[in-house]
């Protein structure tokens, strides 16, 4: 009886081990192993997106909401056109980009799977414009892209639930509730807050592209330094829970000024006309707009 237990347990663990599909991040080139699709990662985001929605406030300043708004999708156009041209478009096909700014002043931002993406007013007097603003989604974008919730998902498919688990996605049961209770986990979302936990190496990850996104959209990938070191005096050195797994602030940026050539060979400076107001930098407006009576 103990052979065949011990025998089952390698086969299973040789199963979990060994499936999954290889890929490669795009412009990092870094090998990631996915257990789940993007079917059962994005029908598991989607219901606990919709679930904090339904708790969240969202901003009564329509000028700022409309500049999340308007920077995010720029993002999303250019990310988007991006992987086409370079035969990608996989990656996001089923992806429906949403951009939202709630009401919490925590100095706080995150990305669900699928491209749903919410900014804490408290993020935008750190901020200040919208280049540095572009920074930030350009990093919520890259967790996204490069799919980090799902390479979690299955790594905590691995460690936590072996057999259960396996026989679930083998079963195509993505809502299961063992699926259920590892996407609460990798989501990370709650009542009181929202922020999706991912490793040193995915907040790296989501750094570098984050910058070369936002070059790709017309935004100068030099506010980024700026920025971090106004978000280090913000948070204290990176006590909020956006920052809990990120790299020290001083890491961060000489990771950053590293990545900076590679970003810069992306930008364009965007050519502004006096017709076209949404190309330039559009300071944060803290006045609420007032209810016409």
């Amino acid at each position: 009886m103990k052979h065949i237990r011990i025998t089952l347990m390698m086969t299973i663990a040789a199963i979990l081990f060994g499936c999954g599909t290889s890929s490669t991040v795009p412009i990092t080139g870094r090998q990631r192993t996915l257990m789940v699709s993007d079917e059962q990662v994005l029908s598991l985001a989607n219901d606990q997106y919709k679930q904090y929605m339904q708790t969240a406030k969202p901003s009564t300043n329509a000028s700022n909401t409309a500049m999340v708004k308007r920077v995010g999708q720029r993002l999303a156009n250019a990310v988007v056109s991006y992987l086409k041209s370079n035969g990608l478009a996989n990656e996001v096909a089923q992806y429906q980009w949403e951009f939202n700014l709630v009401q919490d002043q925590q100095v706080n931002a995150f990305c669900m799977p699928g491209g749903k993406i919410v900014v804490y007013e408290g993020l935008l007097p750190v901020t200040q414009n919208e280049n540095a603003l572009a920074i930030v989604l350009g990093h919520e974008i890259a967790h996204a892209v490069a799919k980090h919730s799902a390479e979690q998902m299955s790594t905590a498919i691995k460690q936590q639930y072996g057999a259960q688990a396996l026989g679930a996605l083998m079963a195509g049961a993505g809502a299961s509730s063992g699926m259920q209770q590892v996407a609460g986990t990798v989501f990370g979302l709650g009542a009181k807050g929202a922020s999706a936990k991912y490793s040193r190496e995915h907040e790296s990850e989501a750094d570098h592209l984050g910058i070369i996104f936002a070059a790709m959209a017309g935004y100068d990938p030099q506010t980024a330094v700026s920025f971090w070191q106004r978000m280090s005096q913000a948070t204290g050195g990176g006590s909020t829970s956006w920052l809990s797994t990120h790299p020290s602030d001083a890491t961060r940026i000489k990771q950053i000024q590293g990545w900076m050539p590679e970003a810069l060979k992306y930008y364009k400076t965007p050519v502004v006309s006096s017709g076209n107001s949404n190309m330039k930098t559009i300071h944060i407006s803290s006045k609420k707009n007032k209810k016409k009576k």
